[in-house]
Protein backbone atom coordinates (compact mmCIF):
# COMPACT_ATOMS: atom_id res chain seq x y z
CA UNK A 1 0.00 0.00 0.00
CA UNK A 2 1.68 3.41 -1.22
CA UNK A 3 1.35 6.27 1.27
CA UNK A 4 -0.16 9.50 0.72
CA UNK A 5 2.27 12.05 -1.17
CA UNK A 6 5.46 10.26 -1.48
CA UNK A 7 6.11 9.79 -5.28
CA UNK A 8 7.67 5.88 -6.07
CA UNK A 9 10.02 5.59 -9.19
CA UNK A 10 9.16 1.77 -10.09
CA UNK A 11 8.87 0.03 -6.83
CA UNK A 12 9.28 0.50 -3.56
CA UNK A 13 13.12 -0.71 -3.06
CA UNK A 14 14.06 2.30 -5.29
CA UNK A 15 11.55 4.47 -3.37
CA UNK A 16 14.00 3.63 -0.86
CA UNK A 17 16.90 4.22 -2.23
CA UNK A 18 16.02 7.62 -3.25
CA UNK A 19 15.28 8.90 -0.12
CA UNK A 20 19.12 9.00 1.17
CA UNK A 21 19.86 10.84 -2.41
CA UNK A 22 17.66 13.01 -2.06
CA UNK A 23 19.53 13.72 1.22
CA UNK A 24 22.93 13.83 -0.14
CA UNK A 25 21.96 16.22 -3.30
CA UNK A 26 20.30 18.62 -0.66
CA UNK A 27 23.74 18.86 1.03
CA UNK A 28 25.95 19.20 -2.33
CA UNK A 29 24.14 22.38 -3.39
CA UNK A 30 23.93 23.85 -0.02
CA UNK A 31 28.08 23.22 -0.24
CA UNK A 32 28.29 24.45 -3.08
CA UNK A 33 26.13 27.30 -2.24
CA UNK A 34 28.46 28.54 0.56
CA UNK A 35 31.10 28.01 -1.59
CA UNK A 36 30.15 29.98 -4.52
CA UNK A 37 29.16 33.08 -1.60
CA UNK A 38 32.42 32.93 -0.52
CA UNK A 39 33.93 33.31 -3.19
CA UNK A 40 31.43 36.08 -4.44
CA UNK A 41 32.19 37.56 -1.09
CA UNK A 42 35.95 37.39 -1.08
CA UNK A 43 36.55 41.13 -1.22
CA UNK A 44 39.03 42.89 -3.42
CA UNK A 45 42.58 44.38 -1.27
CA UNK A 46 42.25 47.87 -0.07
CA UNK A 47 45.73 48.25 -1.17
CA UNK A 48 48.09 46.37 -3.83
CA UNK A 49 51.89 46.81 -2.86
CA UNK A 50 53.86 45.72 -6.42
CA UNK A 51 57.37 44.96 -5.55
CA UNK A 52 59.74 44.99 -8.49
CA UNK A 53 63.22 43.91 -7.33
CA UNK A 54 65.84 45.46 -9.85
CA UNK A 55 68.66 42.11 -11.21
CA UNK A 56 67.16 40.47 -8.02
CA UNK A 57 68.54 36.32 -8.42
CA UNK A 58 65.89 33.76 -6.78
CA UNK A 59 69.12 31.18 -6.35
CA UNK A 60 70.52 34.28 -4.26
CA UNK A 61 67.30 33.87 -1.90
CA UNK A 62 68.49 30.22 -1.37
CA UNK A 63 71.96 30.58 -0.88
CA UNK A 64 71.37 33.37 1.37
CA UNK A 65 68.59 31.99 3.43
CA UNK A 66 69.81 31.33 6.58
CA UNK A 67 71.36 35.08 7.26
CA UNK A 68 67.52 36.07 6.86
CA UNK A 69 65.44 36.82 9.44
CA UNK A 70 62.01 35.35 10.33
CA UNK A 71 59.55 38.95 8.71
CA UNK A 72 60.82 39.70 5.43
CA UNK A 73 62.14 37.53 2.73
CA UNK A 74 60.86 34.20 4.77
CA UNK A 75 57.67 35.36 5.67
CA UNK A 76 57.53 35.68 1.95
CA UNK A 77 58.50 31.97 1.52
CA UNK A 78 56.76 30.48 4.05
CA UNK A 79 53.10 32.99 3.85
CA UNK A 80 53.29 33.42 0.48
CA UNK A 81 52.10 31.80 -3.04
CA UNK A 82 55.23 31.38 -4.38
CA UNK A 83 55.81 30.66 -7.89
CA UNK A 84 59.60 29.43 -8.12
CA UNK A 85 60.81 31.41 -11.48
CA UNK A 86 59.56 33.77 -13.99
CA UNK A 87 60.56 33.46 -17.38
CA UNK A 88 60.49 36.81 -20.24
CA UNK A 89 60.14 36.20 -23.77
CA UNK A 90 62.72 38.26 -25.16
CA UNK A 91 66.48 39.02 -24.54
CA UNK A 92 68.16 41.93 -23.58
CA UNK A 93 66.36 43.04 -20.91
CA UNK A 94 66.50 46.20 -18.34
CA UNK A 95 65.27 48.28 -15.92
CA UNK A 96 63.01 49.73 -18.47
CA UNK A 97 61.96 46.84 -20.95
CA UNK A 98 61.42 44.35 -18.03
CA UNK A 99 59.53 46.79 -15.58
CA UNK A 100 57.07 47.87 -18.69
CA UNK A 101 56.56 44.17 -19.42
CA UNK A 102 55.96 43.50 -15.90
CA UNK A 103 53.00 46.48 -15.66
CA UNK A 104 51.64 46.04 -18.67
CA UNK A 105 51.29 42.13 -19.46
CA UNK A 106 52.94 42.40 -22.53
CA UNK A 107 56.35 42.23 -24.85
CA UNK A 108 58.05 45.32 -26.09
CA UNK A 109 56.69 44.43 -29.57
CA UNK A 110 53.53 45.69 -28.48
CA UNK A 111 54.37 48.35 -25.22
CA UNK A 112 57.33 49.53 -27.16
CA UNK A 113 59.60 49.99 -24.66
CA UNK A 114 62.63 47.87 -26.16
CA UNK A 115 65.35 49.65 -23.41
CA UNK A 116 66.68 52.06 -21.26
CA UNK A 117 67.98 54.19 -24.51
CA UNK A 118 67.57 55.18 -27.73
CA UNK A 119 70.12 56.22 -30.09
CA UNK A 120 69.58 59.80 -32.16
CA UNK A 121 71.92 59.22 -35.33
CA UNK A 122 71.07 62.68 -36.38
CA UNK A 123 72.33 64.39 -33.17
CA UNK A 124 75.10 61.02 -32.72
CA UNK A 125 74.03 60.91 -29.14
CA UNK A 126 72.40 58.31 -26.62
CA UNK A 127 68.72 59.93 -25.10
CA UNK A 128 66.78 58.12 -22.78
CA UNK A 129 64.08 56.30 -24.10
CA UNK A 130 61.13 58.30 -21.92
CA UNK A 131 62.80 61.84 -22.39
CA UNK A 132 60.03 64.13 -23.24
CA UNK A 133 61.08 67.71 -23.88
CA UNK A 134 57.30 68.80 -23.00
CA UNK A 135 57.75 68.43 -19.25
CA UNK A 136 60.00 70.21 -16.65
CA UNK A 137 61.11 68.16 -13.83
CA UNK A 138 60.40 68.63 -9.90
CA UNK A 139 63.39 68.65 -7.97
CA UNK A 140 65.76 67.75 -11.17
CA UNK A 141 66.81 68.86 -14.63
CA UNK A 142 65.45 65.66 -16.35
CA UNK A 143 62.40 66.18 -18.64
CA UNK A 144 60.57 62.51 -18.70
CA UNK A 145 57.21 60.85 -19.49
CA UNK A 146 55.46 57.81 -20.23
CA UNK A 147 54.22 59.02 -23.35
CA UNK A 148 56.44 56.54 -25.21
CA UNK A 149 55.10 53.63 -23.08
CA UNK A 150 52.15 52.48 -25.99
CA UNK A 151 50.21 50.15 -23.43
CA UNK A 152 48.08 50.54 -20.40
CA UNK A 153 49.41 49.78 -17.30
CA UNK A 154 47.79 48.05 -14.35
CA UNK A 155 47.64 51.31 -12.64
CA UNK A 156 45.84 53.24 -15.28
CA UNK A 157 43.34 50.29 -15.50
CA UNK A 158 42.54 50.60 -11.44
CA UNK A 159 42.50 54.55 -12.50
CA UNK A 160 39.72 53.89 -14.87
CA UNK A 161 37.77 51.45 -13.04
CA UNK A 162 37.77 53.69 -9.81
CA UNK A 163 37.07 57.01 -12.07
CA UNK A 164 40.50 58.22 -10.97
CA UNK A 165 39.63 57.76 -7.10
CA UNK A 166 41.72 54.96 -6.68
CA UNK A 167 45.41 56.65 -5.99
CA UNK A 168 48.72 55.34 -7.47
CA UNK A 169 52.05 56.04 -6.68
CA UNK A 170 55.53 54.74 -7.90
CA UNK A 171 58.93 54.45 -6.13
CA UNK A 172 61.98 53.76 -7.32
CA UNK A 173 66.04 54.53 -7.76
CA UNK A 174 65.78 55.29 -11.38
CA UNK A 175 63.43 57.33 -13.07
CA UNK A 176 62.46 55.06 -16.08
CA UNK A 177 61.41 51.91 -13.16
CA UNK A 178 59.29 55.00 -11.72
CA UNK A 179 57.24 56.05 -14.59
CA UNK A 180 57.00 52.71 -16.36
CA UNK A 181 55.76 51.10 -12.83
CA UNK A 182 53.27 54.22 -12.59
CA UNK A 183 52.30 54.41 -16.15
CA UNK A 184 50.02 57.08 -17.56
CA UNK A 185 47.38 57.97 -15.14
CA UNK A 186 48.84 57.70 -12.31
CA UNK A 187 49.17 60.38 -9.54
CA UNK A 188 52.73 60.72 -8.95
CA UNK A 189 56.24 58.85 -9.57
CA UNK A 190 59.56 59.13 -8.02
CA UNK A 191 62.79 58.45 -8.10
CA UNK A 192 66.30 59.87 -6.74
CA UNK A 193 67.94 62.64 -8.98
CA UNK A 194 71.11 62.01 -10.17
CA UNK A 195 72.87 65.13 -9.33
CA UNK A 196 71.22 66.21 -5.97
CA UNK A 197 69.87 63.43 -4.85
CA UNK A 198 66.38 64.88 -4.18
CA UNK A 199 63.26 62.63 -4.29
CA UNK A 200 62.37 63.73 -8.02
CA UNK A 201 59.34 63.72 -10.47
CA UNK A 202 58.12 64.86 -13.63
CA UNK A 203 55.43 67.97 -14.16
CA UNK A 204 53.39 65.38 -16.38
CA UNK A 205 52.15 64.01 -13.26
CA UNK A 206 50.41 66.48 -10.89
CA UNK A 207 50.24 65.17 -8.00
CA UNK A 208 53.72 65.90 -5.19
CA UNK A 209 52.51 65.00 -1.75
CA UNK A 210 53.59 67.42 1.13
CA UNK A 211 55.47 65.26 3.02
CA UNK A 212 57.75 64.25 0.05
CA UNK A 213 58.43 68.29 -0.02
CA UNK A 214 58.92 68.09 3.41
CA UNK A 215 61.37 65.14 3.56
CA UNK A 216 63.15 66.76 0.32
CA UNK A 217 64.41 70.04 2.06
CA UNK A 218 64.44 68.51 5.67
CA UNK A 219 67.67 67.78 7.52
CA UNK A 220 66.76 63.75 6.60
CA UNK A 221 67.07 64.17 3.83
CA UNK A 222 69.55 62.10 1.34
CA UNK A 223 71.51 65.22 -0.12
CA UNK A 224 71.73 66.15 3.79
CA UNK A 225 73.74 63.46 4.89
CA UNK A 226 75.39 61.63 2.11
CA UNK A 227 78.85 62.74 2.73
CA UNK A 228 78.28 61.35 6.36
CA UNK A 229 76.96 57.93 4.48
CA UNK A 230 79.21 54.71 5.03
CA UNK A 231 78.08 51.45 3.70
CA UNK A 232 79.79 48.80 6.19
CA UNK A 233 79.22 45.18 7.10
CA UNK A 234 75.21 44.52 8.43
CA UNK A 235 76.66 41.33 9.88
CA UNK A 236 79.61 39.44 11.52
CA UNK A 237 82.07 38.76 8.87
CA UNK A 238 81.61 34.96 9.30
CA UNK A 239 78.31 35.15 8.46
CA UNK A 240 79.39 36.41 4.76
CA UNK A 241 79.88 32.53 4.17
CA UNK A 242 77.31 31.45 0.78
CA UNK A 243 79.72 31.50 -2.04
CA UNK A 244 83.25 28.91 -1.36
CA UNK A 245 84.50 31.12 -4.31
CA UNK A 246 85.11 34.55 -1.76
CA UNK A 247 88.80 35.21 -1.35
CA UNK A 248 88.14 38.23 -0.27
CA UNK A 249 85.90 38.50 2.80
CA UNK A 250 86.58 41.78 4.40
CA UNK A 251 85.60 44.59 6.49
CA UNK A 252 84.78 46.65 3.26
CA UNK A 253 84.02 50.22 3.90
CA UNK A 254 82.59 52.33 0.95
CA UNK A 255 81.76 56.55 1.32
CA UNK A 256 79.75 58.77 -1.03
CA UNK A 257 81.32 62.05 -1.73
CA UNK A 258 78.76 64.45 -3.23
CA UNK A 259 81.45 66.61 -4.81
CA UNK A 260 82.29 63.30 -7.31
CA UNK A 261 80.12 62.89 -10.16
CA UNK A 262 79.17 59.42 -9.86
CA UNK A 263 78.13 59.94 -6.10
CA UNK A 264 74.37 59.32 -6.71
CA UNK A 265 74.58 56.86 -9.81
CA UNK A 266 77.07 54.58 -7.72
CA UNK A 267 75.07 55.39 -4.00
CA UNK A 268 71.67 53.76 -6.41
CA UNK A 269 74.16 50.36 -6.86
CA UNK A 270 75.11 49.83 -2.90
CA UNK A 271 72.71 48.11 -0.91
CA UNK A 272 72.18 51.35 1.04
CA UNK A 273 69.45 52.33 -1.76
CA UNK A 274 66.70 50.52 -0.85
CA UNK A 275 66.67 51.90 2.65
CA UNK A 276 66.48 55.45 0.96
CA UNK A 277 63.16 53.99 -0.99
CA UNK A 278 61.80 52.40 2.57
CA UNK A 279 61.97 56.26 3.79
CA UNK A 280 60.03 57.96 2.03
CA UNK A 281 57.84 54.10 1.17
CA UNK A 282 56.78 54.31 4.90
CA UNK A 283 55.71 57.92 4.45
CA UNK A 284 53.32 57.09 1.80
CA UNK A 285 52.08 54.14 3.82
CA UNK A 286 51.50 56.17 7.04
CA UNK A 287 50.51 59.72 5.52
CA UNK A 288 48.59 58.60 2.27
CA UNK A 289 45.09 57.41 3.17
CA UNK A 290 45.71 53.71 1.55
CA UNK A 291 42.92 51.58 2.29
CA UNK A 292 40.67 54.39 3.57
CA UNK A 293 39.08 55.05 0.16
CA UNK A 294 35.90 52.83 -1.39
CA UNK A 295 38.39 52.14 -3.85
CA UNK A 296 41.62 50.29 -3.89
CA UNK A 297 44.82 52.16 -3.93
CA UNK A 298 48.19 50.91 -5.73
CA UNK A 299 51.73 51.57 -4.27
CA UNK A 300 54.47 50.37 -6.66
CA UNK A 301 58.08 49.97 -4.86
CA UNK A 302 61.58 49.24 -6.56
CA UNK A 303 64.19 48.00 -4.68
CA UNK A 304 68.11 47.15 -6.10
CA UNK A 305 69.48 44.07 -5.90
CA UNK A 306 72.96 44.16 -8.39
CA UNK A 307 76.60 44.34 -8.27
CA UNK A 308 77.66 47.60 -6.65
CA UNK A 309 79.67 50.14 -9.28
CA UNK A 310 82.66 49.96 -7.94
CA UNK A 311 82.81 46.22 -7.29
CA UNK A 312 81.85 44.99 -11.22
CA UNK A 313 83.14 41.63 -12.02
CA UNK A 314 83.02 40.62 -8.43
CA UNK A 315 79.49 38.56 -8.54
CA UNK A 316 80.78 37.03 -5.32
CA UNK A 317 81.72 39.45 -3.23
CA UNK A 318 80.72 40.39 0.35
CA UNK A 319 79.16 43.36 -1.09
CA UNK A 320 76.58 41.34 -2.96
CA UNK A 321 75.29 39.34 0.10
CA UNK A 322 75.05 42.66 2.05
CA UNK A 323 72.93 44.48 -0.18
CA UNK A 324 70.06 40.59 0.52
CA UNK A 325 70.73 40.97 3.86
CA UNK A 326 69.89 44.95 3.91
CA UNK A 327 67.16 43.83 1.71
CA UNK A 328 65.08 41.61 3.70
CA UNK A 329 65.46 43.96 6.80
CA UNK A 330 63.92 47.09 4.32
CA UNK A 331 60.94 43.88 3.63
CA UNK A 332 60.42 43.44 7.40
CA UNK A 333 60.51 46.83 8.17
CA UNK A 334 57.72 47.55 5.49
CA UNK A 335 55.31 44.58 6.31
CA UNK A 336 55.38 45.12 9.45
CA UNK A 337 54.04 49.39 9.36
CA UNK A 338 51.46 47.43 6.23
CA UNK A 339 50.43 44.93 9.17
CA UNK A 340 49.95 48.57 11.48
CA UNK A 341 48.60 50.84 9.09
CA UNK A 342 46.18 49.09 6.80
CA UNK A 343 46.51 45.01 7.88
CA UNK A 344 47.65 42.43 5.60
CA UNK A 345 44.37 41.17 4.89
CA UNK A 346 43.35 44.10 3.61
CA UNK A 347 46.53 44.55 1.10
CA UNK A 348 48.03 42.76 -1.62
CA UNK A 349 51.99 42.05 -1.65
CA UNK A 350 53.52 41.18 -5.16
CA UNK A 351 57.27 40.51 -5.42
CA UNK A 352 58.71 39.79 -8.36
CA UNK A 353 62.80 40.20 -10.12
CA UNK A 354 63.30 42.42 -13.14
CA UNK A 355 64.57 38.74 -15.01
CA UNK A 356 67.83 40.13 -15.68
CA UNK A 357 71.16 40.23 -13.79
CA UNK A 358 74.35 42.59 -15.18
CA UNK A 359 77.79 41.37 -14.43
CA UNK A 360 81.15 41.80 -16.33
CA UNK A 361 83.34 38.77 -16.15
CA UNK A 362 87.09 38.65 -15.22
CA UNK A 363 88.68 36.18 -17.00
CA UNK A 364 92.53 35.53 -16.10
CA UNK A 365 94.68 35.90 -18.89
CA UNK A 366 95.71 33.13 -19.14
CA UNK A 367 92.50 30.80 -19.30
CA UNK A 368 90.89 30.29 -22.58
CA UNK A 369 86.83 29.84 -22.13
CA UNK A 370 85.72 30.03 -25.66
CA UNK A 371 84.05 32.73 -27.48
CA UNK A 372 85.62 35.84 -29.22
CA UNK A 373 85.24 39.85 -29.55
CA UNK A 374 82.57 41.33 -31.42
CA UNK A 375 83.08 45.17 -32.86
CA UNK A 376 80.22 47.02 -34.12
CA UNK A 377 82.10 49.84 -35.36
CA UNK A 378 84.30 47.49 -37.38
CA UNK A 379 81.21 45.34 -38.64
CA UNK A 380 79.58 48.75 -40.17
CA UNK A 381 82.57 49.94 -41.64
CA UNK A 382 82.95 46.34 -43.33
CA UNK A 383 79.22 46.62 -44.19
CA UNK A 384 78.80 50.02 -45.70
CA UNK A 385 82.50 49.33 -48.00
CA UNK A 386 80.43 45.82 -49.08
CA UNK A 387 77.39 47.91 -50.12
CA UNK A 388 79.24 50.76 -51.73
CA UNK A 389 80.27 47.79 -54.24
CA UNK A 390 76.50 47.33 -54.88
CA UNK A 391 75.59 50.66 -54.77
CA UNK A 392 77.72 53.17 -55.42
CA UNK A 393 79.54 55.40 -52.93
CA UNK A 394 77.28 56.77 -50.54
CA UNK A 395 76.91 56.54 -46.51
CA UNK A 396 74.33 53.17 -46.37
CA UNK A 397 74.83 52.60 -43.02
CA UNK A 398 73.80 54.99 -40.26
CA UNK A 399 75.75 52.82 -37.18
CA UNK A 400 75.22 49.89 -35.03
CA UNK A 401 73.18 50.21 -31.81
CA UNK A 402 71.84 48.11 -28.93
CA UNK A 403 72.20 44.66 -31.44
CA UNK A 404 70.29 46.34 -34.21
CA UNK A 405 72.56 47.81 -37.76
CA UNK A 406 70.37 51.03 -38.77
CA UNK A 407 70.52 51.54 -42.68
CA UNK A 408 70.56 54.95 -44.23
CA UNK A 409 66.96 55.24 -45.28
CA UNK A 410 66.89 58.51 -46.73
CA UNK A 411 69.57 57.89 -49.05
CA UNK A 412 68.66 54.49 -49.92
CA UNK A 413 65.35 56.35 -51.01
CA UNK A 414 67.01 58.64 -53.14
CA UNK A 415 68.81 55.90 -55.25
CA UNK A 416 65.38 54.34 -55.49
CA UNK A 417 66.57 51.07 -53.66
CA UNK A 418 63.82 49.00 -52.28
CA UNK A 419 64.46 48.30 -48.72
CA UNK A 420 63.54 44.74 -48.83
CA UNK A 421 66.34 44.28 -50.84
CA UNK A 422 68.99 46.16 -48.97
CA UNK A 423 68.29 44.83 -45.70
CA UNK A 424 68.46 41.20 -47.29
CA UNK A 425 72.23 41.46 -48.78
CA UNK A 426 72.97 43.33 -45.54
CA UNK A 427 71.44 40.32 -43.50
CA UNK A 428 73.37 38.06 -46.10
CA UNK A 429 76.58 39.97 -45.50
CA UNK A 430 76.37 40.36 -41.46
CA UNK A 431 75.24 36.65 -41.04
CA UNK A 432 79.28 35.49 -41.99
CA UNK A 433 81.03 37.64 -39.37
CA UNK A 434 82.03 35.13 -36.99
CA UNK A 435 80.27 34.98 -33.72
CA UNK A 436 77.51 35.72 -35.25
CA UNK A 437 74.26 33.67 -34.22
CA UNK A 438 71.51 34.88 -36.83
CA UNK A 439 70.28 38.07 -38.49
CA UNK A 440 67.00 38.97 -39.06
CA UNK A 441 65.68 41.98 -41.07
CA UNK A 442 63.05 44.50 -40.29
CA UNK A 443 61.01 43.89 -43.06
CA UNK A 444 61.22 40.28 -42.40
CA UNK A 445 59.39 40.68 -38.89
CA UNK A 446 56.99 42.82 -39.85
CA UNK A 447 55.55 40.82 -42.43
CA UNK A 448 56.11 37.73 -39.89
CA UNK A 449 58.74 35.96 -42.29
CA UNK A 450 59.99 34.74 -39.33
CA UNK A 451 60.69 31.42 -37.16
CA UNK A 452 59.90 30.42 -33.90
CA UNK A 453 63.82 30.67 -32.88
CA UNK A 454 63.94 34.19 -33.72
CA UNK A 455 60.70 34.78 -31.62
CA UNK A 456 62.54 36.53 -28.87
CA UNK A 457 64.26 39.43 -31.90
CA UNK A 458 60.45 39.60 -32.32
CA UNK A 459 58.79 40.24 -28.75
CA UNK A 460 61.75 42.22 -27.64
CA UNK A 461 61.72 45.06 -30.57
CA UNK A 462 59.02 47.41 -31.24
CA UNK A 463 58.90 48.35 -34.91
CA UNK A 464 58.41 52.37 -34.42
CA UNK A 465 62.32 52.91 -33.90
CA UNK A 466 63.64 49.31 -34.48
CA UNK A 467 67.03 48.92 -36.80
CA UNK A 468 67.08 47.19 -40.02
CA UNK A 469 68.65 44.51 -39.06
CA UNK A 470 68.61 42.93 -35.63
CA UNK A 471 71.49 41.09 -34.94
CA UNK A 472 71.90 37.59 -31.89
CA UNK A 473 75.56 36.62 -30.91
CA UNK A 474 76.88 33.33 -29.43
CA UNK A 475 76.84 32.92 -25.71
CA UNK A 476 80.20 33.28 -24.98
CA UNK A 477 81.17 36.18 -27.30
CA UNK A 478 81.68 39.52 -26.22
CA UNK A 479 80.44 43.11 -27.79
CA UNK A 480 83.67 45.59 -27.84
CA UNK A 481 82.42 49.09 -28.63
CA UNK A 482 85.84 50.58 -28.66
CA UNK A 483 85.02 53.34 -26.40
CA UNK A 484 87.12 54.66 -24.08
CA UNK A 485 86.30 53.47 -20.55
CA UNK A 486 84.13 51.17 -21.92
CA UNK A 487 84.49 47.22 -20.69
CA UNK A 488 83.35 44.87 -23.22
CA UNK A 489 79.62 43.36 -23.14
CA UNK A 490 79.52 39.52 -22.12
CA UNK A 491 76.65 37.53 -24.10
CA UNK A 492 75.42 35.21 -21.90
CA UNK A 493 71.84 33.44 -22.43
CA UNK A 494 71.59 32.16 -19.16
CA UNK A 495 67.54 32.06 -17.39
CA UNK A 496 68.21 34.23 -14.36
CA UNK A 497 65.86 32.58 -11.60
CA UNK A 498 62.69 35.16 -10.99
CA UNK A 499 60.89 34.34 -8.40
CA UNK A 500 57.08 35.97 -8.02
CA UNK A 501 54.87 35.90 -5.09
CA UNK A 502 52.03 36.96 -4.14
CA UNK A 503 50.93 37.22 -0.29
CA UNK A 504 48.31 38.85 1.67
CA UNK A 505 44.61 39.69 1.03
CA UNK A 506 43.16 35.92 2.68
CA UNK A 507 45.81 33.90 0.00
CA UNK A 508 46.95 30.48 0.60
CA UNK A 509 50.51 29.60 0.87
CA UNK A 510 51.43 27.57 -1.65
CA UNK A 511 54.57 26.53 -3.82
CA UNK A 512 54.25 26.47 -7.53
CA UNK A 513 57.32 24.87 -9.07
CA UNK A 514 56.43 25.38 -13.00
CA UNK A 515 57.71 28.22 -15.11
CA UNK A 516 55.27 31.11 -15.39
CA UNK A 517 55.31 34.33 -18.03
CA UNK A 518 56.44 37.40 -16.80
CA UNK A 519 53.16 38.86 -19.11
CA UNK A 520 50.97 36.95 -16.25
CA UNK A 521 51.69 39.16 -14.02
CA UNK A 522 49.33 42.12 -14.64
CA UNK A 523 46.55 40.28 -15.68
CA UNK A 524 46.64 38.28 -11.99
CA UNK A 525 47.33 41.33 -10.37
CA UNK A 526 43.82 42.86 -11.75
CA UNK A 527 42.05 39.74 -11.68
CA UNK A 528 42.03 39.99 -7.93
CA UNK A 529 41.23 43.95 -8.11
CA UNK A 530 37.63 43.06 -10.36
CA UNK A 531 39.20 45.38 -13.20
CA UNK A 532 39.90 44.63 -16.53
CA UNK A 533 43.42 44.01 -17.82
CA UNK A 534 46.62 46.44 -19.53
CA UNK A 535 44.69 46.85 -22.68
CA UNK A 536 47.74 44.89 -24.80
CA UNK A 537 47.71 41.91 -22.05
CA UNK A 538 46.74 38.56 -24.03
CA UNK A 539 47.62 36.45 -21.14
CA UNK A 540 45.30 34.91 -18.91
CA UNK A 541 45.57 35.25 -14.88
CA UNK A 542 47.54 32.04 -13.24
CA UNK A 543 45.28 29.80 -12.76
CA UNK A 544 46.49 29.28 -9.04
CA UNK A 545 44.60 32.57 -8.34
CA UNK A 546 41.59 32.68 -10.47
CA UNK A 547 40.45 29.14 -8.82
CA UNK A 548 40.61 30.82 -5.53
Amino acid sequence: MRRKGRKYCGNQNNAILLEPMKTILTSLITVLAIANLGAAGHQAPKLVVCIAVDQLRGDYLDYFYNTFGEHGVKRLMNEGLSYRSLSFAFDNLDGASAFATLFTGSNPCYHGIASEHRFDFHDRREIPTLHDPDFLGNFTRDRFSPAKLLASTIGDELKLASQGKSDVYSIAPNASQAILAAGHAANGAFWIDDINGKWATTTYYRGLPWYVDRYNNGPESLSARINKTLWEPAMPLERYNAFPYSTDIRPFKHSFDERAQACYPDFKTSALVNAEVNNLALRFIELAGFGTRSCPDMLAITYYAGNFSRRQGQDYSTEIQDTYSRLDRCLEQLFGAIDKKIGMGNTLIVFVGSGYFRSEEVVPQDMNIGGGQFYPKRCVALLNMYLMQLYGQKPWVEGYYNGQIYLNRKAIEEASIPIEEMQRKASAFIAEFAGVQSVITDCDLRSGNWYEGNAALYNGTHHIGRGDLVIELQPGWRIDSEEKGASPKLVRNNAVVTPLIFMGNGLKPEHIYREVKAEEVAPSITYILRIRPPNASEQQPLHELSRR
